[in-house]
């Protein structure tokens, strides 16, 4: 390896990263728990070093150069290795040991969450977790869970939150109802279709109102509490509905209906306690969380 061809600072590079992905020089410096300044002199200081610019600076606003375009891949893999080494680390201390309870929906309890399991069973073997499959907005601030993954952002000042990345959901249905009903070919065609919820009902309208979709209650003929009995509803050809596309994709008789005309955004948020900073099994956990989820989306 050329080491004199690495002549930037890593807390550069992580500067210039949460920058990009906190959206502002202040976010990120409240991210990095450094003052506004210090972050600005050390994106400038990576400016300096690697020879180019990175943002386009206006007056309240710091745009990507497409040379920051064409860094960003690099250093977003800079920042996973760096992860990764510190929850390696971490993890392979016996020191890490306790339960850790975490809670998702049932569809990612189930469907994306075992894989990760896995990897933190190699990791820190001497850490329990407790899943709670919950389709309901856990309060980490009355302990009822450690991490929490959501899709709306948390508004408790007492709480840390990472968006870790989005994912879209799209209309889906099963061969078998398609072959019965044909392939909608419009919105239009919708109208007269089957469709299955999720309950109360009254909640769930508003997501497809925000869509376009001008569906009727009745269409819904079935609906659920459940988000894992919502797909094989849909598997078995009982109707159409909204389903994310990281999960329809493991079942191969599920095809996307109007997938160029409707879809439906999903942000993924890590939560935590502030407990965080010190209970380091939480740590490790929550940054085994954070990349895999963003490695899945």
């Amino acid at each position: 390896m050329n080491w004199n061809a690495v002549s930037f600072d890593w807390n550069q590079v992580r500067a210039f990263l949460a920058t990009v992905e906190e959206g502002s020089l202040s976010a990120a410096a409240r991210a990095l728990n450094q003052t506004q300044p210090t972050l600005s002199r050390q994106v400038t200081a990576l400016e300096r070093d690697l020879g180019v610019t990175l943002f386009e600076r206006g007056p309240r606003t710091m745009a990507l150069t497409d040379t920051g375009i064409e860094l960003l891949d690099h250093v977003r893999a800079m920042g996973e290795a760096a992860a990764r080494l510190s929850l390696s680390a971490s993890g392979q201390s016996q020191a890490i040991e306790g339960q850790v309870s975490i809670t998702a929906t049932d569809m990612t309890a189930t469907y994306l969450l075992p894989s990760v399991l896995i990897q933190l069973r190699e990791k820190a073997p001497n850490i329990n977790v407790e899943l709670i499959p919950s389709n309901d907005v856990r309060d980490l601030i009355k302990r009822e869970a450690d991490i929490a993954i959501r899709h709306l952002q948390p508004e408790q000042a007492d709480l840390i939150a990472k968006r870790v990345g989005n994912s879209s959901a799209y209309l889906y249905a099963s061969h078998s109802y398609l072959a019965r009903v044909g392939h909608p070919t419009s919105v239009e065609d919708l109208s007269t279709l089957n469709f299955v919820g999720m309950s109360p009902i009254e909640r769930f309208m508003p997501t497809v109102f925000e869509s376009g979709l001008e569906l009727k209650v009745e269409q819904f003929k079935v609906t659920t509490a459940s988000g894992t009995a919502l797909i094989e509803l849909v598997r078995q050809g009982l109707g159409i509905s909204i389903l994310p596309r990281h999960t329809a994709k493991l079942f191969p008789e599920l095809i996307p209906v109007l997938q160029d005309r409707i879809s439906f955004p999903i942000p993924i948020w890590l939560v935590t306690h502030k407990e965080l900073h010190t209970s380091q099994r939480i740590r490790v956990v929550y940054d085994l969380l954070k990349v895999s989820l963003a490695n899945m989306l």
